[in-house]
């Protein structure tokens, strides 16, 4: 089943850097072994993103001391500082077997909720964006987090799929959830529509 914790590490890469950069990450990876963690490729700007399944608070201790020696082993390489975000699950309108969904590729949906409204939203996603991605086979998995520890607080959908992106897109840009965007901004999004961020990355190893 998906993990209680996730633990999200993001970064952009310098042009031409991203094999070494990624080769790099897999050797400490190999070096220190965490079950179901994975490499990402951002398919807009070739962004890495690492997604590592966390049991318990504890262990970002052991996390910590390997992304120093990343830091030490690409920082020449990378054109950004990582960016990171400890992510606490909520709910699996359709879960995996997997701590993290094993599929192609992984979409980050993210959106800042008024808190005033937050027990409202709980309750309207579930017949609306949720009936949505259960209905919708181009959609395997769709997990429901929220920020633990981050600069970037609020609501984290992660969805993982295997079509091409453009075939899974179309569920999101469809009629029905454009108006379940609408819905959402004007009531439940800080910022309103423009409050939200989806990103599509694929797996490194694919």
């Amino acid at each position: 089943m998906s993990s209680t914790l996730l633990a999200l590490n993001e970064v952009a890469v310098a042009p031409g850097r991203l094999d070494q950069v990624l080769a790099e990450w897999n050797r400490l990876h190999q070096k220190e072994p965490v079950a179901g963690r994975a490499l990402y490729v951002s398919v807009d700007d070739g962004n890495v993103l690492e997604i590592t399944p966390v049991k318990e608070l504890s262990e970002l201790d052991g996390l910590n001391a390997g992304w120093k020696q990343l830091w030490e082993a690409v920082s020449a390489d990378l054109v950004t500082d990582f960016r990171r975000h400890l992510l606490e699950f909520v709910e699996a309108p359709k879960d995996t077997a997997d701590p993290l969904p094993q599929t192609p590729y992984v979409q980050l949906r993210y959106i800042e909720v008024k808190p005033r409204e937050y027990a409202a939203y709980r309750e309207w996603r579930e017949n609306t964006i949720f009936d949505v991605v259960r209905r919708a086979d181009e959609v395997q998995t769709f997990l429901a987090y929220h920020s633990l520890i981050s600069s970037q607080p609020g609501v984290m959908f992660v969805s993982g799929f295997e079509v091409e992106p453009a075939a899974y897109q179309a569920v999101f840009t469809s009629p029905e959830y454009q108006e379940i965007v609408r819905q959402a901004g004007d009531r439940y999004i800080v910022g309103g529509e423009s409050g939200l961020y989806t990103r599509v990355y694929k797996r490194a190893d694919v």
